[in-house]
């Protein structure tokens, strides 16, 4: 009976030193978690056996338990790269409609061809849906949905209006009065800065969302003079190469003239004007703009400047990035200034996480030992919180499992000297008997 007690030994120290290589394979693995032997000893009795002579036979492995210690982190500077401080796990599901869901502690998320966001073996994260601020709409297995990127946001808008406030230097000099070398008579010209004081440009949008440069070209056309204290410029507009036209009842394309009195002020235009139409890039109908220079727009002695513009054009906004709070929100932001919440990250927990069936990759899922999954936001009750920028890492400490092999080795040599020790025995009997 000793050979056997001695090999249930050998048995059990084997499957310890098998476990303890396995958490030493997996130190880098990210969200693994280490797993112990646990062991039982075999009696065999009846109810009539004497409990001061009863002997025991050997032992067995009663189970292997995984350890759901909090692991150490990795900082990386991927927003896709989720820690979870606490409790839970990341839900994931192995296909966008249908698949069963399970469960891991590794979150090194990825995004894949079309846009979800995925762990690396292709399973998707699943979050609540939310509305436009944030808050979700609806909880439950059933209403989890996979989080997926989006490639734009907004809808396109063509300018139609747009403000200016600016200052122009009083000082500044008339172009038509400068000196020429020649008979040519002054005349405006966009490519010659000779011609024009300063220039400003403002971005405008077509139907289509393109952006489009309206450029300004400011020219002062009088100055101050004896009995005439007032002043005025000529503003030339241009989108792209098309000169735009600010009266369509005089002939020729019209600038627009800008007059001040002797205070500076602006008298003239007392609104918003409205340009002729323009044909942009691949349009199929003329665009119309209005330009105004509003009660801000003055003459005084200071260099010339350009306060605020406005216009009420948007492009359709190109995504640019995700951020990812401690409370498991997902925001998207965009080109245009766009910032569209996608979803709550979810976190599951169990009554009895060690009951938890390992599908390898710091991967899990859900049996009857578990219990079901309990879904749940970050930091709410009983979930721990993300972090953004990390990544859990195994929960194996290296110092720990090298003396628990040391341990398992010595283990197996005692079995096995007690189970030779037994086979000395056995062939002295036999050489008694002989």
């Amino acid at each position: 009976m000793s050979f056997y007690t001695s090999l249930s030994g050998l048995q059990a120290a084997q499957t310890d030193m098998s476990t303890i290589s396995h958490n030493l394979a997996n130190v880098s693995t990210n969200g693994f978690k280490r797993s112990t032997t646990m062991f039982a000893d075999v009696i065999a009795s009846t109810k009539d056996s004497n409990p001061n002579q009863m002997v025991g036979s050997g032992t067995v492995v009663r189970s292997i338990r995984q350890q759901f210690s909090q692991g150490g982190y990795t900082q990386s500077s991927s927003a896709l790269d989720l820690a979870i401080t606490g409790d839970g796990f990341f839900a994931v599901r192995s296909d966008a409609g249908s698949g069963s869901i399970n469960f891991t502690r590794n979150g090194n998320f990825t995004v894949d061809p079309d846009r979800f966001v995925t762990d690396q073996q292709g399973n998707k994260l699943l979050v609540y849906p939310v509305d436009g601020s944030g808050a979700v709409v609806a909880t439950g297995i059933d209403s989890a949905i996979p989080l997926r990127l989006p490639q734009t946001s907004g809808t396109p808008q063509a300018t139609e209006n747009v403000s200016l406030a600016l200052n122009l230097s009083a000082n500044s000099a008339i172009p038509k009065d400068a000196a020429r070398f020649d008979d040519t008579p002054y005349a405006f010209d966009r490519f010659d800065p000779g011609t024009y004081n300063q220039s400003s440009q403002t971005t405008i949008y077509d139907a289509g969302g393109n952006a489009l440069t309206l450029t300004n070209y400011y020219v002062r056309d009088s100055a101050p003079s004896t009995g005439n204290a007032t002043s005025s410029w000529k503003v030339y507009s241009f989108v792209g190469d098309q000169q735009l036209d600010s009266d369509a009842t005089t002939a020729g394309t019209q600038p627009i003239t800008l007059d001040f009195d002797a205070t500076g002020h602006m008298t003239a235009p007392t609104g918003a004007t409205t340009f002729g139409g323009f044909l942009a890039p691949g349009a199929s109908a003329d665009q119309v703009i209005t330009l105004d220079f509003g009660t801000q727009t003055s003459q005084t002695s200071q260099p010339f400047s350009v306060n605020n513009k406005t216009q009420d054009g948007a492009a359709v906004g190109q995504f640019e990035g995700i951020t990812i709070g401690d409370d498991g929100t997902v925001n998207a932001s965009f080109s245009n200034g766009d910032l569209q919440p996608l979803g709550k990250v979810i976190l599951a927990n169990f009554t009895n996480p060690s009951g938890l069936r390992q599908l390898g990759n710091s991967t899990w899922a859900a049996t009857g030992l578990s219990g079901e999954a309990r879904l749940g936001e970050p930091n709410s009750n009983g979930f721990g919180s993300l972090m953004s920028g990390a990544v859990e890492r195994s929960n194996v400490d290296i110092t720990e499992e090298l003396v628990g092999l040391i341990a398992a080795q010595r283990n197996f040599q005692a079995n096995a000297k007690a189970l030779d020790t037994a086979s000395q025995i056995s062939q002295t009997i036999f050489n008694i008997r002989s």
